[in-house]
């Protein structure tokens, strides 16, 4: 198994809840453009589209760039939604947990399993400004620790 795309920020903004994995259905030239790391997360998100009475999941605002190897793509829009492979029964559960007041679902990181890309998402709630600030104080705090634990 091995990352291709992460979302940095994620764990900072949000409080993770339950994580869960997803196949996603690509174009060939954007799994090749994935696996040479021509990707970004940043800023998207998980959401809902009811299609014919079933809801599906959809890979929102994830920044896939043209491969450059495939030549020119005219009718290629590099934001374009992404469909998530997940069974009937885990997308009725996350509909109902994401009803729930705050709770959103966002995508971790694109890695592969054996030959096949994988979406790592969260249920996850939005953090507080002064949640980010404990955490940005903690941080630093333990970077002064690992530096004088080094020098001595």
């Amino acid at each position: 198994m091995s990352q291709l795309v992460q979302n940095k920020r994620a764990d900072f903004d949000y409080e993770l809840l339950e994580k869960q994995e997803a196949g996603l259905v690509l174009f060939g030239h954007e799994v090749k453009a994935m696996r040479a790391g021509q990707a970004s997360l940043k800023g998207s998100f998980i959401g809902f589209k009811n299609r014919g009475g079933q809801a599906e999941l959809y890979l929102r605002s994830c920044y896939v760039s043209p491969y450059k190897q495939a030549g020119p793509l005219p009718d290629y829009d590099p934001q374009r939604e992404r469909k998530l492979l997940l069974k009937r029964s885990e997308i009725k559960r996350l509909l109902i947990k994401s009803r729930e007041e705050g709770l959103t679902l966002i995508p971790l990181k694109i890695y592969t399993n054996r030959s096949f890309l994988k979406l790592e998402f969260a249920l996850a709630r939005g953090k507080k400004k002064y949640d980010k600030r404990e955490a940005i104080k903690k941080r630093d705090i333990e970077r002064t620790l690992r530096s004088l634990t080094k020098r001595r």
